[in-house]
C-alpha cells in the first residue's frame, strides 16, 4: 500500500512515527499522524494551530483519551471527570489518567502501529480509490482521520476541521 503514497504522505507517516518516538517511544496513534500533517503544513489552508491543536490533544489524553461524549455519557451518571482528573493528578501527578501506551502492530520490520492508526491507513486507501484518485495524498489521510470516531476527529472539529471543510477546502 505505501507505494501508491505520494512524497508528502510517506513524510507525514514518517514524521508521525518520529512523534511517537519523542511522546516516549509508543506506537504511532491517529494523533501523531495529525501532529505530523500539521507540521507539514497540510491544514494550513484551513488555519489550524499546530500548538492549539497540541495542547487540546494533551488535555484529552490527560483525561485518559475520553470523549466529551464519554465525559456527558458519566456526568449523566453524577460523574464529573474533571473533578476526578484533578483529584487522581493531585494524589499521582499530572498525567496519571494518560493511557498506557497502546500496543502496536510491526509496519515493515521496525515501527509500531496502533490499532486506530492501522485503521486510518487503511481508511486513507479506501477514500483514495473511493475518489479515484491515482496516488494516497495527506487530503485522503486527513480523511480517513476526519472518519474515525474518536479524540483526533473531536479536536479537529473544536478547530473547525470537519470530513466536509477538509474535502472542499484542500481538494486538489
Amino acid at each position: 500500500m505505501f507505494e501508491r503514497f505520494t512524497r508528502d504522505a510517506r513524510s507525514a507517516v514518517t514524521g508521525a512515527m518520529e512523534e511517537a518516538r519523542r511522546a516516549g517511544g509508543a506506537p504511532m496513534a491517529e494523533e501523531h499522524l495529525l501532529l505530523s500533517l500539521l507540521d507539514l503544513g497540510a491544514l494550513d489552508p484551513l488555519g489550524v494551530d499546530r500548538a492549539s491543536v497540541a495542547e487540546d490533544l494533551a488535555s484529552a489524553r490527560r483525561r485518559g483519551g475520553m470523549t466529551r461524549a464519554d465525559e456527558e455519557a458519566l456526568a449523566g451518571l453524577g460523574i464529573d471527570v474533571t473533578e476526578i482528573v484533578a483529584r487522581v493528578e493531585e494524589a499521582h501527578g499530572e498525567g496519571a489518567l494518560a493511557a498506557p501506551a497502546p500496543r502496536g502492530r510491526v509496519l515493515g520490520g521496525s515501527a509500531r502501529l496502533t490499532e486506530g492508526s492501522k485503521k486510518v491507513l487503511e481508511q486513507s486507501l479506501r477514500i483514495a480509490v473511493g475518489r479515484r484518485d491515482r496516488e494516497i495524498g495527506t487530503l485522503h489521510l486527513l480523511l480517513a482521520l476526519l472518519s474515525r470516531p474518536g479524540t483526533v476527529s473531536e479536536v479537529l472539529a473544536d478547530h473547525g476541521v470537519t470530513y466536509g471543510t477538509a474535502e472542499s477546502g484542500l481538494a486538489a
